[in-house]
C-alpha cells in the first residue's frame, strides 16, 4: 500500500523487460485539461479535508466520529476501527507530502488518532485482534473475524512512525472475479461470476504502480488492459452513467440487491487507475475516458453545500442517501484519490 499510494512515481527499475518508450509530449489542448482538473481536484481536496476537520473529531475521548450526516452532524457516535486506520493514515500521508497540508494540527490531529488506536483497537492486550467497532470512549462493541481493522491500524501506524519520524508507531485476464476457489479457479453458479468492478480497478493501479516502480512493462500492460479497462468497460452503466456496484461476468442479473447503485468509491479509484494510466501510456483514449468518469463523478458526488461526497446513488444517479460517513465510509477514499490525482497531474503536466 506504501509504494502504490505514495502516487506514481516509477522509481529505480529493478525488474526485467525492456525499458519503457519515450512518452509523446501533451498537446496544448490535453495540458489546458489537465491544468484545469489539477485546480478543480486540489480544491475539492480541500474542501474534504476541511470537513472532516470541522465534523470528524472527538477531543474528549480521541479518535474520530465517522457516521455524519449531510450538514456533519454526528448520528451515531460508534467508532469504527477501520475509519481510525483510514483517517489516521490520511492525514499523516498529507501532512508527509503534501506542503500546504504541512500544519502542526493536521499531525497532532492523526497522532491523537494513534494514540486512541494503540490504546482502545485490541479490547483485549493479552489477544493479538483489534475489535471492528468501538464505543465513543474506547470500549469495544464489537469483534470480527477478519483481518481488515488489523490492517488499518498497520497502515495507519506505519504512516504515523514516517510523518513524525518517531518509530514507537511502526509495527484469465477476460474478467476479474471476486470469489475464486482455494486453487485460484472459478465457483459454480452466481457467487464464481460476480464481478465487483471497484475492487478490479483499485487493485488495477496498485498493480501499476508496483509494475512501474519494477520497471515490468508486461505486467503493467495486464494491469491496465485486464485489471482497470475490462471491468471499466463491463461495469460502465451505459443507459446511465457511472459504474455499477456489482456486475455478473455472464451478463446476468447479480444477487446483491445493491448490485445497481452507483458508489462514491468506485469512482474515486477510476479516477486515480486513468490516470496512472495516461501517466504510463500517453494514450488520448485513456485521457477520454478519465473525463468521462471525472465529469459523472464530479458532478454527481459532492456537495456543493456542506462539502465532503454523497456515498450512496440510485442507479439513475438519484440520491439514495445522504449521509457523508457511516460503518463504511470515512475519511479514506475520496481525499486518498484526490490526492493521489494531484499527484499524478503534477507528473503528468511537469513532463513533456
Amino acid at each position: 500500500m506504501e509504494a502504490a499510494a505514495a502516487g506514481s512515481s516509477a522509481g529505480s527499475r529493478s525488474g526485467s523487460g525492456p525499458a519503457p518508450a519515450a512518452l509523446p509530449p501533451l498537446d496544448a489542448e490535453s495540458r489546458e485539461l489537465l491544468e484545469a482538473w489539477r485546480d478543480r481536484v486540489s480544491c475539492e481536496l480541500d474542501t474534504v479535508i476541511d470537513f472532516w476537520i470541522r465534523h470528524s473529531h472527538d477531543p474528549e475521548h480521541g479518535g474520530f466520529f465517522s457516521c455524519l450526516s449531510r450538514d456533519g452532524t454526528v448520528y451515531d457516535e460508534t467508532k469504527y476501527v477501520w475509519m481510525q486506520g483510514r483517517q489516521v493514515w490520511v492525514y499523516a500521508r498529507l501532512y508527509r507530502s503534501v506542503p500546504r497540508f504541512r500544519r502542526p494540527e493536521l499531525l497532532e490531529a492523526a497522532r491523537a488518532g494513534g494514540e486512541f488506536l494503540l490504546r482502545c483497537a485490541r479490547p483485549d492486550p493479552r489477544v493479538p485482534k483489534a475489535a471492528f467497532a468501538l464505543l465513543r470512549d474506547g470500549r469495544a462493541a464489537k469483534v470480527q473475524r477478519s483481518v481488515f481493522s488489523e490492517c488499518f491500524c498497520a497502515l495507519a501506524l506505519d504512516e504515523l512512525g514516517r510523518a513524525t519520524g518517531n518509530a514507537c508507531y511502526e509495527r484469465g485476464r477476460t474478467a476479474v472475479l471476486e470469489h475464486v476457489s482455494q486453487d485460484g479457479l472459478e465457483l459454480p453458479g452466481s457467487l464464481g461470476r460476480l464481478q465487483n468492478p471497484g475492487h478490479a480497478i483499485e487493485a488495477g493501479w496498485m498493480l501499476l504502480l508496483h509494475a512501474r516502480a519494477r520497471g515490468d512493462m508486461a505486467a503493467a500492460d495486464e494491469a491496465i488492459d485486464g485489471f482497470m479497462l475490462g471491468p471499466l468497460d463491463a461495469g460502465w452503466d451505459s443507459p446511465h452513467g457511472g459504474l455499477l456496484a456489482f456486475h455478473d461476468a455472464d451478463g446476468l442479473c447479480p444477487t446483491q440487491l445493491e448490485w445497481a447503485m452507483k458508489l462514491w468509491w468506485p469512482h474515486a479509484e477510476a479516477l486515480v487507475a486513468l490516470l496512472a494510466a495516461f501517466a504510463h501510456r500517453r494514450d488520448p483514449a485513456l485521457l477520454r475516458r478519465f473525463e468521462q468518469v471525472a465529469e459523472f463523478t464530479f458532478q454527481r458526488f459532492p456537495d456543493p453545500e456542506h462539502g465532503e461526497w454523497f456515498g450512496y446513488l440510485n442507479r439513475d444517479s438519484s440520491l439514495a442517501l445522504s449521509i457523508k460517513g457511516g460503518p463504511f465510509k470515512g475519511c479514506f477514499h475520496v481525499p486518498r484519490a484526490l490526492y493521489m490525482c494531484e499527484e499524478l497531474l503534477n507528473e503528468i503536466l511537469a513532463g513533456p
